[in-house]
């Protein structure tokens, strides 16, 4: 068994060469088998004591027998039907007691939306407790819901401390695993739209934090073989991966290093706006991991493209926005996109900057290269593996980025011609 991974706040908060002065809310992280063993020491150390409840869904609260935390409270959450949205809120809030003082999140990323959600309404601290390598937001200090149907990112609460146990997590369904193995992946596509549109817009980028989430990601991608074979060593890797992922955002402030047309792709999906034809019940990470493949095979091409010409970036009528998204999600979507990020990027600007482009698209890795990875590990590849028409395929690599008022090269496509 390896011996435990420990991330310290203190490694990656205060001064930094970009000249922003980055704070964490997570303290402290453990990676470890049987860590759960010594919740209560961890607990009290990092000054969590009082009332406490803890909250699962039923599957993992049936995964963590025997290594439960100790709490004053268990909400136990329906598996069936649970998401991060308006209704699984309201069902941990009709069983939280008036007096808490400190919630735990057992479970995957649905769980986690839900308790720092609730933490950030209450103003209290959560110790968060994975129970599956799924997703890459147990440290985010957002949550990502949909919210009357639109997706959005609020501001929420990020963990104290982390508590994952490798024995508890290697346990989980291998297609949890795949969900955040395709999350994790999705970084090199979110880390080449954040430094083009810095080519491009001059957006703020932290070099440190760019490079420990691509640092992160390739560490991933080298542990695949491992997980494989169930590995614990491996697992602990991909952990730590996903956990420091968490820990750029909440070091930015924001979701930008992890979080590009990948995951735009993943929103679309969710949003079920009326132009999309197909649903699709697959896991967060697994519709990640299908749009990081179609956004490499998008950007490679371009980047390839021998005949290429540019222009300014167009508007978008208020017609568009309805035809597309549909009554429901129209005013939401228009809303977004109010201030738009592309509309000062011009022909000019796309063509002297073309070159840069390019260079960063080679720091991405090739289709072929992914795929591999993908069928190694039996990630899910093609929309139709995660329940969406091939044919649907224009549609959603055209009409995702608008879901974020965000650069990425899959949104300036309309203004880069091959």
């Amino acid at each position: 068994m390896s011996d435990a991974i420990i991330i310290n706040s203190k490694e990656y908060s205060g001064e930094c060469t970009c000249g922003r002065v980055h704070g964490m809310t997570t303290e402290f992280c453990i990676i470890e088998a049987g860590c759960m063993k010594r919740f209560s020491e961890y607990a009290s150390r990092y000054g969590l004591c009082g009332f406490s409840v803890a909250i699962y869904d039923e599957n993992t609260y049936a995964a963590t027998s025997g290594l439960r935390p100790r709490a004053d409270k268990e909400i136990i959450l329906p598996k069936d039907g649970l998401h991060a949205d308006e209704h699984g809120v309201a069902l941990a809030e009709a069983e939280l007691p008036r007096e808490c003082d400190y919630l735990i999140a057992v479970g995957a990323g649905t769980v986690h939306d839900i308790t720092r959600y609730i933490a950030h309404s209450r103003n209290i601290p959560f110790i968060s407790c994975p129970t599956a390598a799924s997703v890459d937001g147990f440290c985010s200090s957002v949550a990502a819901m949909t919210w009357h149907g639109f997706k959005k990112t609020f501001t929420a609460t990020a963990p104290k401390i982390v508590i994952a146990d490798i024995d508890i997590i290697s346990r989980a369904p291998r297609f949890l695993t795949n969900s955040g193995f395709g999350d994790m992946i999705g970084k090199f596509i979110a880390l080449s739209d954040w430094k083009i549109s810095h080519i491009l817009t001059d957006e703020y980028l932290c070099q440190k934090i760019y490079d420990m989430t691509m640092d992160a990601t390739r560490a991933v991608m080298e542990c695949a073989p491992g997980i494989k074979l169930d590995e614990p060593a491996a697992y602990q890797k991909l952990v730590y991966g996903l956990l420091l992922s968490g820990i750029a955002m909440q070091l930015l402030g924001n979701s930008r290093c992890a979080s590009g047309a990948e995951h735009h792709v993943s929103h679309f999906i969710e949003m079920r706006p009326a132009a999309l034809k197909s649903h699709s019940d697959a896991l967060h990470g697994e519709k990640v991991g299908v749009g990081t493949l179609l956004a490499c095979k998008e950007y490679h091409a371009l980047a390839c493209s021998e005949s290429i010409s540019f222009s300014d970036y167009p508007s978008l009528s208020e017609e568009y926005f309805l035809r597309i998204f549909g009554k429901a999600l129209a005013d939401s979507v228009i809303k977004e996109n109010a201030n738009n990020c592309a509309g000062g990027i011009s022909a000019d600007v796309l063509r002297d900057n073309f070159g840069k482009i390019c260079e960063v698209i080679d720091s991405i890795p090739g289709h072929g290269e992914l795929l591999e990875i993908y069928t190694l590990l039996g990630l899910k590849k093609t929309l139709s593996d995660i329940g969406v028409a091939q044919s649907e395929e224009k549609l959603i690599t055209e009409h995702s980025p608008m879901v974020r008022n965000r650069v990425t090269l899959m949104r300036l496509k309309r203004c880069i011609h091959t």
